[in-house]
């Protein structure tokens, strides 16, 4: 029987091992925590991924090595594919580690993207941003996530604040500056790429977020075709050039009709999980097809879905249950403010079903404004 080793052991983790329950897997989790929810499910070594030792035992006991989120050291990567295959290749993870050498990536490849710059020192902020103009955004090159390690300068006045915000960390994990995008859509390519090359992608994917944090997903955006085809071109070179193995999501804005990338996520992805109902084919259970080299499950979606967040608590979860096309998701953590807990995902034939089913959902738990837009964008 394989076994498939897991790099972090949060709720990707936890989804990947019960989509590959079906396949006859088995899985082996690795996490810092001892309370990762994926050990629910799986057995799970509890290590630092710089330790050697604990690599090692991980690397004894799997056939075959990925991850479950995108700061796990590079190194450790690099380190582990001496020993195991590793999906997706270490040179992959370390691009989307870094802000820059994505973004670069990104230009390189014909793919726009926001005006953007390194940023060392204080001198090459004031720089940067008198070159790029404010608004602007000022990021960590590395370890920043759902909204993290930012700070949005509104104009050239706020550089100290900016600095004082994030500049201890330039000689850390390095800065960058972008320029603001006034976006009218974000939208998602989730995608998947095989051993030996074949690239699949699901329908693009329109999302809200709130803090930085994603509220909903929508599938299939409402997008007309050249827009989609475009998006999930540029996801398709990305892979290519990459090497990728795996699932990955390509973040877009859209503004007045042309697509701009804003961030790789070399995983398994937030704005896929309506795949698990919403289509053929799972996220995960398509990432565990490509890095064991197996064929990939159609990638069609079943009608239109949509996928909402839990953050910080889990609401009722009966509401859901009680709609026809409802699905609900515990990850079995503890609450915590800004902490994803679950997620639901209501499906239906038509959008205007669709609308009608949240619309219900979101007066029943008083989830209103986060069902709104989606409404919205329906038509409903």
């Amino acid at each position: 029987m394989t076994t498939v080793g897991i790099l972090g052991g949060g709720q990707l983790a936890r989804m990947l091992a019960l989509s590959g329950a079906p396949l006859g897997l088995r899985f082996l989790v690795m996490d810092t925590a001892a309370d990762a929810c994926a050990s629910q499910f799986a057995p799970m070594i509890v290590g630092d991924y710089r330790d050697e030792q604990a690599l090692g035992e991980f690397a004894s006991k799997v056939d075959v090595a990925t991850f479950d989120f995108e700061n796990v050291p590079a190194e450790s990567a690099r380190w582990l594919a001496d020993r195991v295959p590793v999906f997706p290749n270490p040179h992959a993870l370390a691009v989307a580690q870094d802000r820059l050498a994505e973004k670069t990536l990104f230009r390189e490849l014909g793919i726009p993207v926001p005006d953007f710059a390194a940023v060392d020192s204080r001198e090459d902020l004031e720089a940067a941003v008198a070159s790029i103009g404010a608004p602007c955004i000022l990021k960590t090159r590395r370890l920043g996530y759902d909204g993290k390690g930012q700070f949005r300068l509104r104009t050239a006045g706020d550089v100290d604040a900016a600095w004082r915000a994030l500049g201890a960390q330039a000689s850390t994990v390095g800065l960058i500056l972008e320029g603001f995008v006034a976006f009218e859509r974000e939208l998602s390519v989730v995608g998947v790429r095989t051993r030996d090359g074949e690239f699949r992608s699901w329908p693009v994917t329109e999302n809200w977020h709130v803090d930085g944090v994603l509220s909903a997903s929508l599938a299939p955006a409402a997008v007309d075709n050249a827009l989609a085809e475009q998006a999930c071109d540029h996801a398709r070179r990305l892979a290519h050039a990459l090497d990728y193995v795996g699932v990955f999501a390509l973040e877009l804005f859209c503004r007045v009709g042309v697509l701009l990338a804003n961030e790789l996520a070399p995983r398994v992805h937030n704005s896929g999980h309506w795949t698990i109902e919403g289509s053929e084919t799972s996220q995960f259970q398509n990432h565990l097809r490509a890095v064991l080299g197996l064929p990939l499950g159609d990638t069609r979606m079943l009608g239109h879905a949509c996928m909402l967040n839990w953050i910080g608590h889990m609401p009722e979860a009966s509401v859901v249950h009680a709609e026809p096309g409802g699905h609900w998701h515990d990850y079995g953590k503890q609450p915590r403010d800004g902490r994803k807990v679950g997620h639901a995902t209501l499906r239906a034939d038509s959008t205007g079903a669709l609308a009608e089913a949240l619309a219900r959902v979101g007066a029943a738990l008083g989830r209103d404004l986060q069902v709104a837009p989606v409404i919205e964008r329906l038509g409903g």
